[in-house]
């Protein structure tokens, strides 16, 4: 269920809870949706040219790949462990099934087929801590360089309550020297109730989006500078993927920061208030 151009609800009566394509989202690359499967029920899919790749969320479930092995893809919770991550190139025919319930995001970009089928093991993910104060965050890197592929890049963050994620903000739309990237938010809350808000925003020119939203749902960085904020009682994860320009290697480009922020990157607690700021006259 949409409910504007850039920002998508999720439709929980349906298998199919979200879903972006290029012809939805305006764009030129990336296509994403999240699947829920409940017993028995099976969600089948055959890209001829385009790779993909499928990141389990929560629940368990067997992608059988068409003459060949099958995959088994398990999670708990998106915020209790790193998941595996299968990777298919086109022409790859695949059907996933449960025993029980299995959701899961799958995310696909245009590609030659350079790359074999692969499961990318939780141990392979490089995983950091970014930024400081109240920009503290852990991005585990679930498809990005070195791990190999054309054009799909994939990201999960942990941003805790009350604190900021990509900040100082960043772009990768093409301008100032960035490179070309479409990129998906797909958001989960810890506990569930909370919200969030992300802004897109050029300074350049009248572009300025600000979303708030919740837990399952979904927002589009078509262009511009982003950032995103959770609330004070929910701790926030979000899931990248992004696809574009950048092939094979080219993939560990970086974007581009907005340098009236970047200051903040050389001492995290510059000039932070110590309270109170403002003394009460006694009497």
């Amino acid at each position: 269920m949409s409910v504007g151009q850039h920002l998508l609800r999720p439709d929980a009566d349906a298998q199919t809870r979200l879903s972006v394509t290029p012809a939805t989202a305006g764009w030129e690359y990336l296509s994403f949706a999240v699947i829920c499967l409940a017993a028995g029920e099976t969600h089948e899919v055959m890209l001829p040219d385009q790779e993909l790749a499928i990141v389990p969320l929560s629940g368990a479930g067997i992608v059988d790949v068409a003459g060949g092995a099958s995959v088994s893809l398990e999670r708990d919770s998106v915020f209790t462990e790193i998941p595996r991550v299968l990777y298919a190139p086109p022409r790859t025919a695949l059907t996933v099934s449960t025993a029980d319930r299995f959701e899961f995001a799958i995310g696909s970009a245009p590609a030659a087929g350079k790359y074999p089928l692969r499961v990318f093991e939780p141990s392979e993910m490089k995983s950091e801590l970014r930024g400081g104060g109240t920009a503290y965050r852990q991005v585990n890197h679930i498809l990005a360089m070195p791990l190999p592929a054309e054009h799909l890049i994939i990201y999960e963050v942990y941003v805790p309550r009350g604190t900021w994620g990509g900040w100082a903000p960043h772009n990768h739309d093409g301008r100032d020297g960035s490179p070309y990237l479409e990129e998906v938010y797909y958001f989960r809350m810890d506990p569930p109730d909370g919200f969030l808000m992300q802004r897109n925003w050029r300074d350049d020119e009248d572009f300025d989006e600000v979303f708030v939203a919740h837990d399952g749902d979904c927002v589009l960085v078509t262009k511009g500078y982003h950032s995103t904020v959770a609330c004070p009682t929910s701790h926030l994860y979000f899931l990248n993927y992004l696809a574009g320009n950048l092939l094979d290697e080219q993939r560990i480009t970086p974007p581009c920061f907005n340098a009236k922020y970047t200051w903040i990157q050389d001492d995290w607690d510059k000039d932070a208030w110590k309270l109170p700021v403002v003394a009460v006259p006694s009497t």
